[in-house]
């Protein structure tokens, strides 16, 4: 019953006008970055950022949300017309999606595509609203050191399941988590790693490390690759699917969800990784394999489910421990840390509004999209006749006043410029920057939790291993770090017996 009381609060929150507004604001901002390729979520949330400070923290989260998994949506449109992934995660429904619209039926797999995430969105909001207060009550148990380890775990998460080499990931890591000890220690007053420049007395600005590494870099990025964009001449035909083509789907959409939910609440698994391990599964287990690389519509189903459902419970973490599972969370921490909101486990009970009226809007986000998509698709569709070259001086010049807004400061515009070349030098270089995000937001906390364990413990590092959840987390972590290393030591070891 408590559960029904929340939910019915959580939407007369979500159903005022302000906040009902800037979800279907969000929502549209996330299918047009979805459409458009090489823009992203995380560029886009990025420079958004210093949009809402002039919103309340419920208004402004709500809206972040349904540009994050609205992008979900958006990216099917062109994968599947124009073999053009809008997002990462739709790199997988190219495979199939395109091959359905060369056999004229690219109405039925958008339609699959839209149902699925429709479904998909629905049923792991579901999972955050019933899992949230549960994980709540067990978090609220920790202990700083259970805390330092859990955040140790997030951490080497991310970095293993980061795309590249692991060595880079932790490395990232590691560096955003220095970076995010710039500034005045809480405890002593003395400045650290300041430079002697009084502007970082205060830390590395937030928003200024989320713009020049994913939104700046991302720009010099594109301007790189010549623009080859040929928007679709032939029909996109009915949408309305077959009765075999419902039959065949049904079965990968709720296997897609399960893959999600479960894969989306991992740090550093995500969208992209629930899509490929729903496609993954279906080339394997589905009736239709066979029809897998001639446009199955398995193909579709699976992964538009799975990337749905993983963009929507990757807010669990977020709302019940104050973890990032990816860089689009650890922008929302940031989000709620500048608006004065601590993300963890007494958030449910501090900040119901924000809590429940999320998850609500989550719903009625997802039926504005479905509403959104489909009649849309010409519209969407044409927006990609825009020439990049003619958006990206607008981009720029919002970048220089949203950051220069905040505090009126200059340079907070130089902070944003650097972190944007060298975001491009880590892509040259092929360096992850979403695990650095993480580490910056999370390394200020596990400082803070490393503190008060050893304080509390009177300076003895065992109470790391003592505690059974601590020792778990780190065992874990351990496990996984070695998994994953264990390949390049091995070709370490047959390199020096071929010398």
């Amino acid at each position: 019953m408590d559960l029904i009381a929340n939910l019915a609060h959580g939407f007369g929150v979500a159903l005022t006008f302000n906040n009902l507004l800037f979800c279907l604001i969000g929502c549209i901002i996330g299918t047009a970055i979805g459409v458009l390729p090489g823009i992203g979520p995380v560029a886009t949330i990025s420079l958004l950022l210093p949009i809402t400070f002039g919103q309340p923290a419920t208004t402004a989260i709500i809206m972040l949300a349904g540009i994050y998994y609205g992008a979900q949506y958006g990216g099917s449109t062109t994968a599947i017309l124009l073999n053009l992934p809008g997002e990462v995660s739709s790199v997988v429904t190219t495979l199939e999606g395109y091959k359905m619209a060369r056999r004229g039926r690219a109405g039925a797999a958008l339609t699959v595509a839209a149902l699925a995430s429709f479904f998909a969105g629905c049923v792991s909001t579901v999972l955050v609203a019933a899992s949230g207060p549960l994980l709540t009550s067990v978090a609220l148990s920790f202990g700083p050191a259970d805390y330092f380890s859990l955040m140790m775990l997030g951490l080497i998460i991310s970095a293993v399941l980061a795309q590249g080499s692991v060595v880079k990931s932790i490395g990232m890591v590691v560096f955003g988590v220095a970076l995010g000890l710039v500034g005045t220690d809480v405890q002593t007053g003395q400045q650290r790693f300041t430079f002697g420049i009084p502007e970082l007395s205060d830390g590395v600005g937030f928003v200024s490390i989320a713009m020049g590494m994913f939104g700046i870099a991302e720009i010099i990025l594109n301007l790189e690759k010549p623009e080859a964009r040929s928007v679709m001449s032939g029909k996109v035909g009915s949408l309305m699917m077959t009765r075999e083509e419902v039959k065949r789907a049904i079965p990968s959409v709720l296997r897609g969800t399960t893959v999600g939910s479960l894969l989306g609440i991992l740090p550093g698994g995500g969208a992209a990784l629930s899509s490929f391990g729903s496609y993954m599964m279906e080339r394997k287990i589905s009736k239709g394999r066979h029809e897998f690389g001639t446009g199955a519509i398995e193909g579709v189903a699976g992964p538009e489910a799975a990337n749905n459902a993983a963009s929507q419970t990757s807010f669990i973490p977020l709302l019940t421990l104050g973890i990032p599972a990816n860089a689009v969370m650890a922008l929302m921490v940031g989000a709620l840390i500048i608006q004065g909101i601590q993300p963890g486990p007494r958030m449910v009970e501090a900040q119901p509004d924000l809590f429940w009226g999320l998850i609500a809007s989550m719903w009625l986000g997802n039926l504005m999209l479905l509403i959104i998509n489909l009649p849309m698709i010409g519209l969407w569709v044409k927006l990609l006749a825009i020439p990049y070259r003619h958006m990206y001086p607008s981009i720029l010049i919002f970048c220089a006043i949203g950051v220069y807004s905040l505090q009126n400061n200059v340079f907070d515009v130089y902070q944003t410029v650097f972190f944007g070349l060298f975001g491009y030098l880590c892509s040259k270089l092929r360096l992850e920057p979403a695990p650095m995000l993480i580490g910056f937001v999370l390394g200020p906390m596990m400082e803070e939790h490393l503190r008060r364990a050893m304080l509390l413990s009177r300076g003895d590092p065992m109470v790391f291993v003592q505690r059974p959840i601590s020792a778990t987390m780190l065992a874990i972590g351990a496990i996984a770090l070695i998994a994953m290393l264990m390949p390049n030591i091995r070709k370490g070891k047959d390199k020096a017996l071929q010398e």
